[in-house]
């Protein structure tokens, strides 16, 4: 037993040592790839702590700089691949969102300002509503126009919410398709 603690006492030792010597070096090594300080001290702090968890190995005739350098490496390189991936969303959610700009620029720009009379929008919006079934129309005028919360609405008709919900889906749908050449008057509508 007390042999035991003796070898237990000296891997500690020995592991306060290599960390005191290396993690600097290591830390500078990872910088260098990673960019990041917080970045690099993150990753050499991990791989610190795995050496301690397998401190055994500290014992075996191991190389331990290269040990550590390839551990860093690896994790440097996941750490790079994973920058990678959220920095490649990221860009392709930019760049989605700079089409949905210029698709609503180029719809605002054509968008004919000449039917903002208010019988032309009353006309436009009838239209629209008419192309839905008596029932869908019913329920989205409710919804949207008069303002009524879906329980109220299911609760006045006899239907359950879930009928309501689906309607008023069917509804934009429609509507969106309807009045696809008017968006602007399409947002309108449903900011109700």
């Amino acid at each position: 037993m007390g042999v035991e603690q003796s070898v237990d006492q000296r891997e500690d030792i020995r592991f306060e040592d290599i960390y005191l010597s290396y993690f600097s070096k290591m830390k500078h090594f990872a910088q260098e790839y990673v960019i990041l300080e917080e970045d690099a001290e993150n990753i050499v702090q991990d791989v610190f702590t795995e050496l301690w968890e397998k401190r055994e190995i500290l014992s075996m005739p191991v190389n331990l700089i290269a040990y550590l350098f390839t551990t860093i490496k690896n994790k440097c390189l996941n750490h790079l691949r994973h920058k990678m991936i959220v920095q490649e969303t990221a860009n392709q959610l930019q760049e989605e969102y700079i089409i949905t700009l210029r698709m609503n620029l180029n719809s605002l720009e054509v968008f004919d300002q000449n039917i903002f009379s208010e019988q032309d929008i009353e006309k436009i919006i009838t239209r629209a509503l008419n192309t839905l079934s008596p029932k869908c129309k019913e329920i989205f005028i409710m919804s949207k126009i008069e303002g009524k919360k879906q329980k109220q609405i299911a609760e006045e008709l006899n239907i359950s919410i879930n009928t309501v919900e689906t309607q008023i889906g069917i509804a934009y749908k429609k509507l969106r398709v309807e009045l696809k050449n008017y968006l602007p008057l399409f947002i309108f509508l449903l900011s109700f």
